[in-house]
């Protein structure tokens, strides 16, 4: 989280929570590794909250380093696959199945990207005011494909899904994105992040409503699924 240590392991703590309720709403296997998103969203910030920790003080080199690429990893290279794998999962259409395996080779290609640039690339994690800056030797000339890419991968899936709400998460996603590149593009990896663990809830509530709406389907008391029709 983007600004102070205490913040990042409170995040950690209340979004890790949400979490674990989540999981437990989960009724399909198909649902897991979405409702698992808030679990890694928790752990990343428990990284990024070490780091903060560590920064100020000499002598912790290998932690920085561990916990900033444990964090930069999750960031950059998880997340662009997490997203359209886990909502391919849900997905009945075949369709839509189709495009989701597309956005998913968009988020790998990116992840490779991402992992070869931190495996032979400086990274170098700084405090900046009450903000963590990742400055690093990526290429500046992909710097914006590779912005779109992640874009793509992470949040068209979602509204390209069948399953109902997830349109909502994607559009928090967006207001999210837009506000950190508005007042804080700098600091874009680490204050995108942030706001993206903020909408954890809307996991929980996306799982909920279909748990809901999958009692009473089982019940007979709704004529249509919690999926659309397989096309």
């Amino acid at each position: 989280m983007c600004f102070s240590a205490e913040a990042s392991f409170t995040g950690g703590i209340i979004i890790s929570a949400i979490g674990v309720v989540t999981i437990r709403k989960v009724h399909k296997p198909s649902q897991i590794l979405f409702a698992s998103i808030p679990l890694f969203f928790g752990f990343q910030q428990f990284a990024e909250g070490l780091l903060w920790l560590t920064l100020p003080l000499a002598g912790y080199g290998i932690v920085q380093r561990v916990s900033g690429y444990t964090y930069l990893i999750m960031a950059k290279v998880i997340w662009p696959v997490l997203i359209p794998l886990s909502v391919l999962f849900m997905e009945d259409s075949k369709k839509k199945k189709k495009v989701l395996y597309a956005l998913l080779l968009v988020g790998i290609t990116l992840s490779m990207y991402y992992a070869s640039c931190l495996l032979f690339l400086n990274v170098s994690p700084q405090i900046d005011c009450y903000h963590i800056k990742y400055h690093n030797d990526f290429p500046e000339s992909l710097a914006l494909p590779a912005l779109i890419f992640y874009l793509t991968a992470t949040i068209v899936p979602l509204f390209v899904s069948s399953i109902k709400k997830t349109h909502l998460l994607a559009i928090c996603m967006i207001l999210s994105c837009l506000v950190t590149v508005i007042f804080f593009k700098q600091y874009l990896t680490s204050v995108w992040c942030f706001f993206a663990a903020l909408i954890s809830g809307v996991i929980y509530w996306i799982l909920n409503d279909s748990l809901k709406e999958f009692n009473l389907t089982g019940l007979g008391l709704l004529k249509k699924p919690f999926r659309e029709d397989s096309q």
